[in-house]
């Protein structure tokens, strides 16, 4: 199986760190990263989906509360932070492929 997401890709050091906070609602953003993520100063809850090298997907959160910090094995470093719901709606699954589509 195979979802097709359309993200905005994070790519400074300051996009990546910043991430959604502040943001107002949720949007789908890629980004890379070994170390985890927190949802600290968030207002809403995220779907989060951890891919390898080839964008097959390795591990997946849903509704990700604020003030949490989620971690996975360093190894896989491709990050999707996506509005609740958005695994549910897509079928997103362990192993499915990611496609992105960088339109926003």
């Amino acid at each position: 199986m195979t979802a097709v997401l359309k993200v905005k890709k994070l790519t400074s050091f300051k996009e990546r760190s910043k991430g959604l906070i502040g943001a107002h609602s949720p949007t789908p953003v890629y980004f890379k990263t070994r170390w985890g993520i927190h949802t600290f100063f968030m207002k809403y809850p995220l779907d989060i989906v951890i891919a390898d090298n080839s964008f097959n997907v390795i591990k997946i959160k849903e509704h990700l509360k604020p003030n949490r910090i989620y971690i996975w094995n360093p190894k896989f470093f491709n990050v999707f932070e996506l509005p609740i719901g958005t695994i549910e709606k897509e079928k997103i699954a362990i192993g499915a492929t990611i496609t992105m589509s960088s339109e926003m």
